[in-house]
């Protein structure tokens, strides 16, 4: 299949070489234009570690060329580009065409498809609760070492009639790895990213600021993998007051990361040993901080208003992070104000989260 993907960094490169090795026609796409330059010269992608491929990849010069006869679209970037790529894709994109995105933050979902129904356009919406892989790129803008390829995704659709169509086609082009979860506001508390980065970039930021090279898993001690898990607690307790069943922080490590369940801080420490901890961010101004936090704390913690069990961690996450980086962090969110969710009952919400939108 042609897979059209919107997206140029790392999770971008490894999904490219997973699916060109799997025999599909991935098509990149990159807003900037700066980190396909040297694939679009001619010079071959290159994976490393968890999947090994080396080969030209099709580079788009726009999203409309991205879009034009792609089998299906994944939107493959951080969450603090998604709706300039949402709002590049939409004039293109034609009904019935699956829409994949890796991983789905802030209710995109729902922006897509409203914009979508103002077009007259209806098509099937696939929301991953985490990316495909992890990994980093290489610094020569043709290559990515991948660190894992995850054994487990949780996937919805929107429109939840659509949910099996979607599984199927994630299924035909990734393998078969996707656990179908109840809609998308089960897929929106699925996303452990934000959490995890917080205890993670919260308690190390100073190594973040220095520029230090400092193993990630290593650094996951008993105090910060026990912020990690009182996170989540707030996190398995609103999804339980909406009536969602999702997966718990170990039962994420366990899976995305293959090593047995104990603490978070144990399964850290093993990944370390066995030299798949990975490295933290060299800087401040980070992924961690920067995109999970409006996008992915804020939320969170609007979830937590909504069904009365505030996320005090969450929120005091976003007022630290606020603090240390001189910026209103939850202003930085450029999809939440346009949705309006905190006028919603929990049960509109669900409803919200399940149906397609009229025009």
């Amino acid at each position: 299949m042609r897979i059209g993907i919107l997206g140029a960094g790392a999770i971008a490169f490894g999904m490219a070489a997973f699916l060109a090795k799997a025999g599909h026609q991935p098509v990149l796409w990159s807003p900037s234009g700066v980190r396909t330059r040297r694939l679009m010269e001619g010079a071959a992608l290159t994976a490393t570690g968890a999947v090994e491929f080396s080969g030209p990849i099709a580079i788009a010069q726009s999203a409309a060329e991205a879009v034009s006869g792609a089998d299906a679209v994944v939107i493959a970037l951080p969450a603090n580009g998604h709706r300039l790529v949402f709002d590049a894709a939409l004039p293109h994109l034609k009904s019935g065409q699956p829409v994949i995105i890796s991983s789905h933050s802030s209710f995109g979902a729902l922006y897509l498809s409203r914009r979508l129904a103002e077009r007259g356009v209806s098509l099937p919406i696939i929301v991953w609760g985490t990316t495909l892989l992890t990994g980093r790129q290489e610094a020569d803008g043709t290559g990515v070492a991948v660190n894992t390829v995850r054994q487990k995704i949780d996937v919805a659709t929107l429109p939840k009639t659509a949910a099996s169509q979607g599984k199927v086609l994630c299924t035909a082009l990734f393998g078969d790895r996707f656990v179908e979860r109840d809609g998308l506001l089960a897929i929106a508390l699925s996303n452990l990213n934000p959490q995890n980065h917080l205890g993670i970039a919260l308690l190390n930021l100073t190594r973040m600021e220095k520029g230090e090279k400092w193993g990630q898993g290593e650094n996951v001690t008993p105090a910060v993998g026990q912020l990690i898990e009182a996170l989540d607690l707030e996190r398995l307790r609103i999804a339980e007051s909406f009536g969602l069943s999702v997966r718990t922080v170990q039962e994420h490590f366990s899976l995305s990361f293959h090593v047995p369940k104990g603490t978070v801080s144990d399964m850290n420490q093993q990944m370390h040993r066995e030299g798949r901890g990975g490295f933290g961010p060299v800087t401040a101004d980070s992924r961690y901080i920067y995109e999970d936090v409006p996008f992915g704390l804020v939320p969170t913690s609007l979830l937590g208003r909504i069904v009365g069990q505030p996320a005090l961690l969450h929120e005091a996450g976003t007022s630290l992070f606020s603090a240390a980086m001189g910026r209103n962090l939850v202003t930085d969110n450029d999809l939440l104000p346009d949705l309006a969710l905190d006028k919603l009952s929990p049960k509109a919400l669900l409803a919200l989260c399940e149906e397609w939108p009229s025009a």
